[in-house]
């Protein structure tokens, strides 16, 4: 009897479940990523706060642009010339002038002036320091001048060679009333702060002027 070949037996996979879902069900939807939520809107009626703008900064060009207002400019002092000495005038007949002159520089120099700062002129005899001095020439006269360590004294005829030191003293103690004319406006230019004079006041007067 002849064989019939067998049909070929068809064996179910039991490779995970079928491809088509069963009956009734449907597949699941996928979910959607979720994203950045929406600003919740605000309730009517109540709005948030809102908030300020913040201020504009001013760049450095702007500030150069719009400069403030300005202090008022002070006005600059006049630029005044050299100031004049203060003039001190000590009554003195010619014979007293010198001893009169001696006593404001022991005044100056108790005050506390240095020696170096004062000059004394006379107009007449010359002071015995200075007589005294000039016995040894005029160089080594001069030398002490230029040094400025002590009280210098001098003639009238000198003051054009004397320097400017801050007291200086005249003693009207004679002379023409020319040469007191041309010394005592001299002695006053080679005085830094302060000049006194001894001796006739008129004659003074007449010499630098009214009112001294």
């Amino acid at each position: 009897m002849p064989l019939i070949p067998e049909e070929p037996q068809i064996h179910e996979s039991a490779q995970g479940p079928r491809a088509t879902p069963a009956s009734g069900r449907t597949a699941p939807t996928p979910r959607p990523v979720p994203g950045p939520r929406p600003a919740a809107p605000s309730r009517p009626g109540r709005p948030g706060p809102v908030r300020p703008t913040p201020p504009v900064q001013r760049t450095q060009r702007d500030v150069a642009a719009k400069p403030g207002p300005s202090a008022p400019a002070v006005p600059a002092a006049p630029a005044s010339a050299s100031a004049a000495p203060q003039i001190q005038l000590i009554p003195a007949s010619a014979e007293g002038a010198l001893d009169a002159a001696e006593e404001a520089v022991d005044l100056l120099l108790d005050s506390g002036r240095a020696p170096g700062e004062v000059l004394v002129i006379t107009t007449g005899e010359q002071h015995p320091w200075a007589a005294h001095e000039l016995s040894f020439g005029e160089a080594a006269y001069w030398a002490q001048h230029d040094a400025g360590d002590d009280v210098f004294y001098a003639d009238a005829a000198a003051l054009e060679r004397a320097a400017v030191r801050p007291v200086v003293v005249v003693a009207v103690n004679g002379g023409s009333d020319a040469g007191a004319a041309t010394a005592l406006p001299l002695a006053r230019l080679r005085a830094g702060t302060l000049l006194i004079v001894c001796g006739d006041p008129q004659r003074i007067n007449a010499a630098l002027g009214a009112g001294v």
